[in-house]
């Protein structure tokens, strides 16, 4: 029996060892956005640390790919935003090495910063236009980004997704919509606009992503520019020109 078991394992390891990293790099509609706000006075210390985490998913050969930006304008200003896009659910279920992650990012990122939101998004491709290569939701990686947060009135998702449809064919630059399923309070929606520069953003007053339409069905909008920090960021790919 115990040589029938041996055999066994012999034959499931190399399918399960090879299934996991599978399951990692698995592309599917699912980001997941979070914030961290530093302690006063902390702001050194907090990147120092985040960065030295990075080096962690470094050597731990993480396959995901992980945005890092600083919000520039907005009531939280020097807060930190952090993402990764593109995920199945499959691949969100089975991150690298989650025991080691932490035990890592207690160490190193958590003395400095109070965790303020951890929220799961689906992509909505048929409201959003892409740039060329991006099929999944990924934004450009520019030094710039335009988020957007759309708190909407209780029963009016149906109708605002609605809204946008119809509005979509007329987007100029890149414009990804994402619904939020999971981490927080809802219907809420965000909008992100990576741009080149702050001019960029400021001279598209004109392209709103938020049709008239869809004035009635709003509770709440923020609008925050976000600075792109390619040194807390992992895995990044330049952006398409």
């Amino acid at each position: 029996m115990r040589h029938a078991r041996l055999s066994i394992l012999g034959v499931l390891l190399p399918t399960l060892l090879f299934a996991l990293p599978a399951a990692q790099t698995e592309r599917g509609p699912y980001a997941r956005i979070a914030v961290l706000r530093p302690h006063d006075g902390a702001t050194v210390d907090f990147e120092a640390g985040y960065i030295r985490h990075l080096k962690w998913h470094e050597q731990a050969k993480d396959p995901w790919v992980w945005y890092g930006w600083t919000v520039w304008a907005g009531d939280r200003q020097r807060w930190f935003v952090y993402a990764t896009f593109g995920h199945s659910a499959a691949s969100l279920d089975n991150p690298v090495s989650p025991a080691e992650d932490e035990h890592d990012n207690i160490s190193n990122v958590t003395p400095h910063v109070e965790f303020v939101g951890n929220s799961v998004y689906e992509y909505l491709p048929a409201l959003s236009r892409v740039s060329s290569g991006n099929s999944d939701g990924a934004p450009q990686p520019t030094p710039r980004l335009e988020l957007m947060t759309v708190d909407l009135l209780p029963g009016s998702a149906k109708g605002f997704e609605t809204a946008l449809a119809s509005h979509q064919p007329s987007l100029q630059g890149e414009t990804l919509w994402y619904r939020r399923i999971a981490g927080g309070a809802v219907p809420r929606y965000v909008c992100l606009r990576p741009r080149p520069s702050l001019s960029a953003i400021l001279d598209e007053k004109t392209d709103h992503p938020l049709p008239d339409t869809t004035n009635a069905l709003l509770a709440k909008t923020t609008v925050e520019i976000l600075t792109l920090r390619p040194t807390m960021s992992y895995g990044l790919l330049p952006a398409h020109p």
